[in-house]
């Protein structure tokens, strides 16, 4: 059973809605109709090793047409031996589990503002009625330089508290990335992400210290399809509190996200997808609802369009 009735004093945060639960969800975080989760035998995403990677310098090409079938089978991969400081990790996911205990009057003073996306706040909705979350290619290298060069950095720290109906709510709605590519963090022991491969959503289980990436909706159409863009959601815990974090890489607001001139010429392939400035076309994004890979779709080509 939901409930309909406000709940005040939340400031618009789900973490304080969820200290005045008792048993019941309020409506407007109820998701009707969710996919069920499929736990498979042997289903976890594949794994790259930078080290492995470092070796392509060395004439080493298997790791390359590794990374490469991964990315347009998967779209997804844990990376290990990163090379990131694993203590400039530890202290950030300190921070970061710091900041959500402080109380809401002092994380308001860091409030979203209209029309920013910088700030603290709750997931911006793309329409009114949106249902709200329980929180190597044929492209040469200096056309992707270009497209990325000065590009967009945006760093997403996500608190999801524990819920008394999980199967009722959801985390984060499924969706692809409006980015290049995306680096995933897991800052507690609190599993919750769910990727959908071959039609049935399967839970992803972080190994330790590594880095999971997304291949983004960018990425898919600069390779015109040969890269999959994965699509993901965020399931909640009934008990325990999830923290993560989300690393998003974009092509600058001026440039242009269509299928990249050196693949189409070097593959002899037609685009599949329509070329826009990367603002309007996430201004596009923004506007629509969350609603799996449909922006994407809308994206392509169709019979007759040039």
């Amino acid at each position: 059973m939901t409930s309909s009735q406000p709940l005040l004093q939340s400031h618009g945060s789900v973490q304080e809605l969820a200290k005045q639960l008792k048993l019941a969800v309020p409506d407007r975080y109820v998701q009707e109709h969710q996919e069920p989760t499929t736990f498979v035998f042997n289903s976890s995403i594949p794994v790259i090793d930078m080290n492995d990677l470092i070796k392509i310098l060395e004439t080493d090409m298997d790791q390359l047409k590794n990374l490469q079938s991964v990315c347009h089978e998967w779209g997804i991969f844990q990376l290990v031996n990163h090379g990131v400081d694993k203590l400039l990790v530890e202290n950030m996911k300190k921070e970061m589990v710091e900041f959500f205990k402080i109380p809401i009057e002092q994380k308001m003073k860091y409030k979203l503002k209209g029309g920013e996306y910088e700030g603290y706040g709750q997931t911006i909705l793309h329409a009114q009625d949106q249902k709200v979350d329980w929180a190597d290619l044929a492209i040469d290298k200096p056309e992707m330089l270009e497209t990325f060069e000065d590009g967009m950095q945006s760093v997403r720290m996500t608190y999801y508290p524990p819920c008394p109906q999980p199967d009722l709510v959801i985390g984060l709605t499924p969706h692809s990335d409006a980015a290049g590519i995306t680096i995933l963090l897991q800052v507690n022991d609190v599993e919750g992400l769910q990727v959908k491969k071959d039609g049935v959503w399967l839970p992803v289980s972080f190994l330790p210290d590594a880095f999971v990436v997304n291949v983004g909706d960018i990425l898919e159409i600069m390779s015109n399809g040969a890269y999959n863009s994965i699509e993901h959601r965020v399931t909640v815990n009934g008990t325990k509190e999830r923290i993560s974090l989300a690393m998003f890489f974009n092509p600058k607001l001026e440039a242009e996200v269509g299928p990249a001139k050196s693949f189409l010429k070097n593959t002899g392939k037609p685009p599949l997808y329509r070329t826009l400035v990367m603002e309007q076309y996430l201004k596009e994004f923004f506007s629509r609802k969350l609603n799996g890979k449909t922006f994407l779709e809308k994206m392509k080509i169709k019979n007759g369009e040039t």
